[in-house]
């Protein structure tokens, strides 16, 4: 599939790197008291006045991490902000600025790349953050985008994944399994359509688990809600490989054990019944699927009472000691040490 026409686009090379950056980048408004300079120099100069700066990285490659076939440029953009995002929320801390390296095959027109950057820009605009600086150069192997997020956060706000406690309750924000199913939907589409071009796919009714594979949103709202009821999670990490890989990371880096509920596990409706379509387990798609990006935390058993009434978070198990075990208990009441099935960037 092709997606693009190029007949009538304007070539990147007729801008060059910095025509083309500076073609990108002319719009930039800055936010932040933090930013004290942005884009347009040899670096980028920022001030967090005694705060903690936190730094996340992340790479997507064209063919590995997405497929160009169903992800619309917009689309690719957005979620390429808010997987970055979703590490410094993660930590408990607020991000705040940006850096966007972009790796581009000649296939790419000018339009297509202005695409990309409708939603990266939107998904700036959306959280409040500044775009300091970034690259851009040619690329043989397809489309490559590299971000870089800055946050920052009080020191004593920081939640790191190894400070669960023996007794702390297990909570995960939203629902899990949805991005993994709505991918599987995807590619069952595209098959179709390399088959035979004039079926159009069919979506229909499928809109929630679509969005979480091709637009997925960073839980910043959880961050403040914890802080509005005045929670520090014990530990905490987001849902990008799976739940039970997650699980198994803070039990791991804390040295403890877990008993996690499979009937607590929040699973929406649609991801449940496509899952079925498909002859999956839904369970198995929440705890191996990923690309959820959702919050994994821990709380003391104290804090119950002030999270109890959030509709957006699910209390599915606990901490226990680390001779226990990660457990994962099924509906019918039987016990299965848990396992990480999750995403491996380096499976053959």
């Amino acid at each position: 599939m092709d997606m693009f026409d190029n007949a009538g686009k304007t070539d990147i090379e007729k801008l060059g790197e910095f025509g083309l950056i500076d073609h990108l980048t002319q719009n930039i408004q800055l936010k932040h008291k933090s930013t004290l300079k942005g884009v347009g120099d040899d670096a980028a100069v920022l001030d967090y006045s005694g705060k903690k700066v936190l730094v996340s990285t992340d790479m997507l490659l064209e063919g590995i991490h997405f497929d160009l076939a169903y992800t619309p440029l917009k689309h690719l953009g957005y979620k390429s902000v808010q997987v970055n995002l979703s590490d410094i929320c993660a930590m408990n801390a607020r991000p705040t600025q940006v850096t966007i390296s972009l790796g581009l095959s000649s296939k790419f027109p000018l339009e297509a790349i202005e695409e990309l950057y409708s939603g990266i820009y939107l998904a700036c605009e959306q959280y409040n953050i500044d775009i300091i600086g970034g690259d851009t150069t040619s690329s043989k192997q397809g489309l490559v985008i590299s971000v870089t997020v800055l946050g920052e956060a009080d020191e004593a706000d920081i939640t790191y994944r190894n400070g669960a406690e023996e007794g702390d309750l297990l909570c995960v924000s939203g629902d899990l399994g949805g991005a993994y199913v709505g991918l599987q939907l995807l590619e069952r589409e595209k098959l179709i359509y390399l088959e035979n071009p004039k079926i159009q796919p069919d979506l229909e009714g499928k809109d929630y688990i679509i969005e979480r594979q091709l637009k997925p949103e960073a839980r910043h709202d959880i961050i403040q809600l914890l802080k509005d009821v005045k929670v520090k999670p014990t530990a905490m990490i987001d849902v990008s490989d799976g739940l039970a890989s997650e699980i198994l990371h803070i039990c791991k880096q804390s040295n403890k054990g877990c008993q996690l509920y499979e009937e607590k596990i929040p699973i929406d409706p649609m991801t449940y019944d496509t899952a079925r379509e498909f002859n999956l387990d839904p369970t198995v798609c929440a705890l191996s699927g990923g690309e959820d990006y959702e919050l994994l935390f821990t709380v003391k058993q104290a804090d119950y009472d002030k999270i109890k009434h959030d509709v957006d978070v699910s209390i599915i198990g606990y901490i226990t000691e680390s001779s226990a075990g990660c457990n994962l208990v099924s509906k019918g009441g039987h016990v299965h040490q848990l396992t990480a099935q999750g995403w491996n960037a380096f499976k053959k």
